[in-house]
């Protein structure tokens, strides 16, 4: 055969072998080289083209794999005939795809952020390290199917401490956000089971009780939270709720309808209450609210939460206590089940939780995030009363009522224009209706403190909104 057919770059991305192998076989695909031709020897291809025998070994052992060539012992290797070629490689023509690209904004007061230069790299880094060693091997190995028990008994300490959970390891279920979580949860009720959902709520939340076709209550909220009265209403079995901090409005549920819901629940056997406490960390006036599931006395409350917030985004670790009422048909249910986060990231949680510096982490994320809070909400006040807040009790974002005569996507639009990302209320509203007032969460966990000002002072210079005039007292 002609050994001139292709050309190596040996200065490029791509191996040596790889290039190898892709040249002979398009040569035998185009039947550039015939069927029963021989081909060079290792070691003559090897002083051709000026390269190691290793490299024509590694590709004529994949050519021969996949059947383009046959080996003859002691004579050489051979075009193999093949009558249906699985395909013929082509250029690929992209696809455009269906899914809206993310929006980027110089500014970005996305609700979800959180602040990434605080982080604990190294100490993280350490931990990291002292996994992936041959005295780790054992976690290669497939886990506990409801997570590590050493980072279950981290939390269960954890959640009794900070929130007042009472809750043993075998109750916590960890996986890989509340998007794989709610459905699980979803399963452990029956097919005609009702829900309830806060209005205005979690969007991806309502999608995911939709795609499961589970019929779906939208309860308004109000200052004290989810409005219980409204709940009793309706025939829901279970309600979800965010207590702590409900999201989107910031409003924290009052003791008394902490009391109504409970009591609710209790009323039927058939009823239980989702309780997600998705930002509880984070509290700026008074003391720590305790969970709904603290509260519980007769085991109705399904506690869920995640490291979103405390710890990073991308870690993908959320966990749910199930009630022990619940633990039975749940093993039921899901007795194939297998944990879908790593178990080397399971155990740099847990050992980093075992050794105080999540607490740590903790108690410095919370001075960070009240510096923010504080000077964010200073700076607005000087907007009043054009401008006005709430749910800046808890949490990493605010919510902004805007009285303007435009409406609020106008006021979206002029924010968008300016590169500023902005999130109307009425994104968040199940019933999908328009707010008559303006309405914004206003998220300040991304967005460096040094800048907070700035940022509010083009977003209001962009809506044209005026700092009001600070009287002097004489």
């Amino acid at each position: 055969m002609d050994m001139l057919l292709f050309q190596l770059e040996k200065n490029g991305d791509k191996p040596l072998y790889d290039q190898l192998y892709s040249g002979l076989k398009d040569a035998i695909i185009s039947k550039k080289i015939t069927v029963g031709e021989k081909l060079p020897s290792k070691r003559k291809l090897a002083d051709f083209l000026n390269i190691s025998q290793t490299t024509i070994e590694i590709a004529y052992a994949q050519l021969l794999a996949e059947g383009y060539i046959m080996s003859k012992s002691r004579v050489g290797y051979f075009v193999e005939e093949i009558d249906d070629l699985p395909y013929i490689q082509q250029e690929v023509t992209a696809i455009p795809s269906e899914q809206p690209k993310k929006k980027s904004y110089v500014i970005d007061f996305n609700p979800g952020s959180i602040d990434i230069d605080a982080f604990p790299f190294q100490t993280w880094r350490k931990y990291a390290r002292d996994l992936f060693d041959n005295t780790s091997k054992e976690l290669l190995l497939t886990g506990a199917p409801q997570g590590e028990l050493a980072l279950r008994t981290e939390i269960a300490h954890y959640l009794y401490q900070s929130r007042g959970v009472v809750c043993n390891p075998e109750q916590i279920v960890i996986g890989s956000g509340t998007e794989q979580l709610l459905p699980m949860i979803l399963r452990l009720f029956k097919e005609d089971a009702c829900f309830a959902l806060e209005n205005p709520g979690y969007p991806t939340v309502h999608r995911m009780f939709s795609q499961y076709k589970r019929k779906v209550f939208p309860i308004p909220v109000d200052d004290e939270g989810i409005v219980i009265h409204e709940l009793e209403k309706t025939s829901a079995d279970v309600v979800y709720i965010t207590p702590s901090h409900q999201f989107p409005t910031g409003a924290v549920l009052s003791a008394t309808r902490r009391a109504q819901a409970l009591n609710w629940a209790a009323g039927s056997p058939s009823r239980y209450i989702i309780e997600d406490d998705y930002d509880s960390e984070f509290r700026y006036t008074g003391k720590p609210i305790p969970a709904l599931q603290a509260l519980d006395r007769n085991d109705k409350v399904i506690y869920m939460s995640t490291f979103t917030k405390s710890l990073m985004p991308s870690l993908r670790v959320a966990y749910f206590v199930l009630p022990p009422k619940l633990l039975s048909t749940y093993n039921d249910v899901f007795n194939y089940y297998s944990s879908t986060v790593p178990r080397f990231d399971q155990h740099i949680v847990a050992n980093f939780m075992r050794d105080g510096h999540f607490s740590k982490h903790l108690n410095r994320m919370r001075k960070i995030y009240r510096k923010k809070h504080d000077q964010l909400t200073s700076i607005l006040e000087n907007y009043f009363p054009q401008i006005q807040m709430a749910g800046e009790q808890a949490g990493m974002h605010v919510l902004l009522t805007v009285e303007h005569t435009l409406s609020e996507k106008q006021l979206q639009q002029l924010a968008n224009d300016a590169g500023i990302g902005i999130y109307p209320l009425s994104d968040y509203r199940l019933d999908r209706q328009t707010n008559q007032q303006a309405q914004f969460l206003l998220g300040f966990g991304g967005i460096p403190v040094q800048q907070i000002e700035s940022t509010i002072e083009k977003l209001m210079t962009c809506w044209h909104i005026k700092k009001q005039p600070t009287s002097n007292s004489q």
